[in-house]
């Protein structure tokens, strides 16, 4: 006869065990210690064996049914139960050690040294800050698309649409190391492609002839540190971006030879990059070596001469000058390169030459390989040429 919960709970323990039969092989035993304890007899391969699924009352009577019922199709494929629940409890086990934060550092590390280090922090950074916390302790099998969405639209919803884009792609690249080391099966976040809209690229703007010839003005008249007027005026003459004016260090320099080579991991594109400077650059870095010629770098920080000028310092300065900010042109530091790349084009020069010394992504890897020096002779003709026009700029904005 089938078992009741009141039977189970009036039953008394006596000086033998007791077992209360439920059926199926299901059974309760009562041990004289007052111990209940459900067991499944069953038998494979002709041998009966006991199967211990737990005590009483942790897992009550329907408990021990169902647990009956999902041994059943594993006894008639051969498979113990026993054996069964120690493979799930070994793999809840190891997914508990691979979640998605365990599984996303492991895969930060591995591309680390390919990265530089200023995209390392923001991948860091980013994943610490919006991923982690929501889904950083989940196995990463159990974290779904629907977790993914709710992460970036909580990102879009703050105005960050660009980091909302690179957060589905870190966490589509976490999920396809997953599946290649076996931990996961899939990728939901490419199921979410498309689901955030890219915001429209605000491109930097460049300055006009007569507008070169204010901020030199605006330049003469700043009174802040020598420096930062000199940094911004080779920003002008080099059009280099304004990470590797800020990091430069002065053993890149030959200014004999009017030469400025960029290593490598310094670069966006990761390869060389030679400027050649003209004379009145030259004639710059030969006054800032009085100021900074003793440093390693050429714009040490003022509060930590280990580190190089801020990322802020130069955007402040065209603050300042009243070209950058609230009712200005809205011209950032970066701008000098959409200035010369835009004014260059207008001065006839082949837009190869202009492309090159841009430093822009050459799609030929193998050309990549030895561009460093492409078209040197004419970019240095070029960026003479460049310097001369802003000086004529200058002068007529003087008259």
């Amino acid at each position: 006869m089938p078992l009741t919960d009141a039977k189970i709970r009036n039953t008394k323990a006596g000086d033998k065990p007791l077992k209360l039969t439920d059926g199926g092989g299901l059974y309760l035993e009562i041990r004289p210690t007052g111990t209940k304890l459900w067991r499944l007899r069953y038998r494979i391969d002709g041998k009966e064996n006991v199967f211990a699924i737990g005590g009483y009352p942790e897992i009550g009577l329907a408990d021990a049914r169902d647990a009956r019922e999902k041994a059943k199709p594993l006894i008639r494929q051969g498979i113990h139960p026993s054996h069964n629940r120690q493979a799930e409890r070994l793999a809840n086990s190891a997914a508990n050690a691979n979640t998605f934060e365990a599984v996303a550092r492991e895969w930060i590390k591995k591309k680390a040294p390919s990265w530089t280090p200023y995209y390392l922090r923001q991948v860091e950074r980013f994943m610490a800050a919006d991923v982690f916390p929501f889904v950083g302790k989940l196995p990463i099998r159990n974290v779904s698309a629907a977790h993914l969405l709710e992460i970036l639209n909580r990102i879009e919803g703050r105005g960050a649409a660009t980091v909302a884009l690179l957060v589905r792609q870190w966490s589509s690249a976490v999920f396809r190391y997953a599946v290649a080391t076996l931990r996961a099966d899939a990728d939901p976040a490419a199921a979410l492609k498309g689901a955030i809209q890219r915001p429209r690229v605000q491109h930097h703007k460049p300055l006009t002839r007569d507008q070169i010839a204010e901020f030199s003005k605006a330049l003469e008249q700043y009174g802040g540190y020598r420096a930062t007027v000199i940094a911004l005026r080779l920003m002008l003459l080099t059009f280099v971006r304004t990470v590797e004016l800020r990091k430069a260090e002065w053993i890149e320099f030959d200014l004999d030879r009017a030469e400025w080579r960029i290593p490598g991991e310094r670069m966006k594109m990761r390869e060389p990059h030679i400027v050649p400077l003209s004379s009145q650059a030259v004639a710059l870095l030969r006054e800032l070596a009085t100021h900074t010629g003793g440093r390693r770098q050429l714009f040490p920080n003022l509060r930590n001469p280990n580190e190089c000028m801020t990322a802020t310092t130069l955007n402040r300065a065209l603050e300042r000058m009243g070209f950058n900010g609230k009712d200005s042109i809205g011209f950032s530091a970066h701008g000098f390169r959409a200035t010369a790349s835009t004014m260059l084009n207008e001065m006839g020069y082949r837009a190869d030459v202009i492309e090159r010394q841009l430093a822009h992504a050459e799609r030929n890897k193998v050309r990549a390989s030895y561009n460093q020096a492409e078209y040197l002779d004419e970019r240095r003709q070029m960026m003479q040429a460049w310097a001369d026009d802003i000086d004529m700029n200058i002068s007529k904005g003087r008259r």
